[in-house]
């Protein structure tokens, strides 16, 4: 409760009703969802996150990269804000690493805001508004659980990522612990 002068007042909640997502009308006409951060140390990071920013639980999902190299990422829920962290090294993880200070030390950096497409319509949506605008779409990838890909848009200085997830990719998000 807030009290203002004589008048008292109740706390106020958001309304976040979910309205049709067009992506193709705009890049960010689509569902936020994710924030995400790529670093040199996983493990420091996750401690960061952790031990100062209040995440109690993360699940890992790690493997090779396509071109060779390796990634690991750590995600956690906060309320309705999923957080991603990445460590990416050897061929293939450019996309994750080529934004962090190549010199000694740990390093962390915000990498993308992460928007979750619906269906196919929104899908080829975010290729027209790419397109349309002149940017990059460094990275596509698809996998048993998702389509996925980076829309670079220089002037945010950092990727929008957007996924396109099977059954298989809603039951790992809605299986990621919750802060």
């Amino acid at each position: 409760m807030i009290v203002l002068g004589e008048e008292i007042m109740m706390p106020l909640s958001l309304d976040r009703s979910v309205d049709r997502f067009e992506p193709g009308s705009g890049l960010l006409l689509s569902e936020h969802f994710q924030m995400a951060y790529a670093t040199n140390d996983i493990e420091a990071a996750r401690a960061l996150f952790s031990e100062r920013l209040g995440i109690r639980e993360f699940c890992r999902l790690e493997g090779p990269l396509a071109q060779g190299g390796y990634i690991k990422a750590d995600f956690a829920w906060v309320g309705t804000v999923m957080y991603e962290v990445i460590e990416a090294a050897g061929p293939g993880s450019a996309i994750y690493s080529d934004r962090l200070p190549q010199c000694d030390g740990f390093h962390l950096r915000h990498h993308h805001l992460g928007f979750l497409i619906h269906d196919e319509e929104q899908w080829q949506g975010v290729f027209r508004q790419a397109e349309r605008n002149g940017w990059a779409v460094p990275y596509r990838s698809r996998n048993p659980l998702l389509q996925a890909c980076f829309v670079d848009v220089p002037e945010l200085g950092h990727y929008l990522e957007y996924l396109f997830a099977e059954q298989a990719g809603l039951d790992f998000f809605a299986s990621v612990p919750r802060s």
